[in-house]
């Protein structure tokens, strides 16, 4: 990926510059939901100054700036990683 596509993927919520779930799904080649159940099974290296889960107001709030519908596979609110977090991810791509 380009720098400035990836730059555009990084935003800022609760005053922390993250990049969410799904952005890192599509950087990494994987599904969203094989990025979260990696995530969720080394849970202890995810405190939450590493990650946490948008609320349903900043969730609408973003999808409005990034013009993301809200149709669509999401039955979850987007988890946010902050460049801790992002250092912790080891995500496998999928063949």
């Amino acid at each position: 990926m380009e720098i400035e596509l990836i730059q555009s993927k990084i935003y800022e919520i609760r005053g922390i510059k993250v990049m969410l779930d799904f952005d890192l799904a599509a950087l990494y080649e994987v599904e969203t939901k094989s990025l979260n159940l990696a995530v969720k099974r080394n849970a202890l290296r995810f405190p939450s100054d590493f990650m946490f889960q948008l609320t349903l107001e900043e969730w609408n709030q973003l999808r409005f700036q990034i013009e993301t519908s809200k149709r669509g596979g999401r039955r979850y609110l987007p988890y946010a990683f902050t460049e801790q977090g992002l250092a912790m991810l080891r995500v496998k791509r999928q063949k």
